[in-house]
């Protein structure tokens, strides 16, 4: 890590220097992932092919930068270059800013997520937990979006989303009782309804691994049929599915002409297998969680529960 932190912070000003070159010259090879099943994954090199606006917000992102590195900078170039799927490069970035910043828990927060991405579920666990100690004596903040939803308002905060993927890292690891108790505190921070749903849906899952079943469907009453969603419209389906509104099979069927079509099979289609497990139909979970694998939103939690899920059935 610190040999990558030092090339990147030598080479960044001579790349970048008096004449930043345009995005479309930029030829980066970003680093693998690594699955869960062992798997190697090869981000796209920057540009895409067609070329992508991340690539453009990127170099937005580094020119503020480079005129003014603060906290908040640092983590938006980090941000913008995960959103390009360099999700180790982002890492460093992220880890240089901590080395200026090390009370930020905004940065662990950042940090905590892609270390998701790249399947480093220990070192995630760790820095949620920084970030959640750092945090605790912090007011409630809104977490602007880097991907905008259809409203263009955005909807969580950053004490959220601390709980929220340290459950997650939780689960992932198969810590049910852990992840439990993050998201027993996540619904402290869910303010609207699409937190709501995210938080019930994962806490719903969790009850459900060790056996809390009266739990699990006391927490739905909390999800009402006619809730206004605007972003978590995924999760918000699994749970009219654990209900019993929606058929399991449906949500495997989402709309292919839509352009998060991957996102959603890959939410939608981890929930449909977890519910099979649930109800200790492991061959169909086998099954759904297989075709999960196969799908492209490789970085989707969706996708990488189900890479957990495989690894602990088979």
């Amino acid at each position: 890590m610190f040999i990558r932190i030092l090339i990147i912070t030598l080479i960044l000003p001579i790349i970048y220097g008096c004449n930043p070159e345009p995005a479309s010259d930029i030829k980066l090879t970003p680093d693998p992932v690594i699955t869960l099943l062992g798997g190697v994954i090869h981000p796209p090199a920057s540009p895409q092919e067609p070329p992508s606006p991340h690539d453009s917000l990127y170099q937005i992102a580094l020119t503020q930068f480079e005129k003014d590195p603060t906290e908040e900078h640092y983590i938006w170039l980090g941000r913008r270059k995960a959103y390009l799927q360099h999700y180790h490069e982002a890492i460093d970035i992220f880890s240089q800013g901590l080395e200026k910043y090390p009370d930020s828990y905004r940065l662990y927060r950042h940090r905590g997520h892609r270390y998701i991405s790249t399947r480093q579920l220990d070192l995630a666990i760790e820095d949620f937990q920084k970030a959640a100690a750092l945090a605790a004596d912090k007011p409630l903040e809104t977490e602007q979006d880097g991907v905008p939803n259809r409203l263009n308002i955005p909807l969580s905060n950053t004490h959220f989303n601390i709980y929220y993927h340290l459950g997650l890292a939780f689960y992932l690891q198969g810590e049910y009782d852990k992840a439990i108790e993050a998201y027993e505190t996540c619904m402290e921070y869910s303010k609207n309804v699409d937190l709501l749903v995210a938080t019930v849906d994962w806490l719903y899952m969790s009850y459900r691994r060790v056996g809390a079943n009266d739990k699990a469907e006391a927490l739905l009453e909390f999800v009402k049929q006619d809730m206004k969603v605007v972003e978590n419209e995924s999760y918000f389906k699994r749970i009219m599915m654990y209900q019993g509104f929606i058929n399991p099979k449906d949500l495997l069927n989402p709309d292919k002409e839509s352009p998060t079509y991957d996102l959603d099979m890959a939410t939608q289609g981890y929930g449909v297998g977890n519910f099979y497990l649930a109800e200790q139909d492991t061959t169909r979970a086998l099954e759904v969680f297989s075709e999960v694998v196969k799908g492209k939103q490789w970085a989707a939690f969706g996708y990488i529960a189900a890479e957990a899920d495989l690894v602990k059935l088979k």
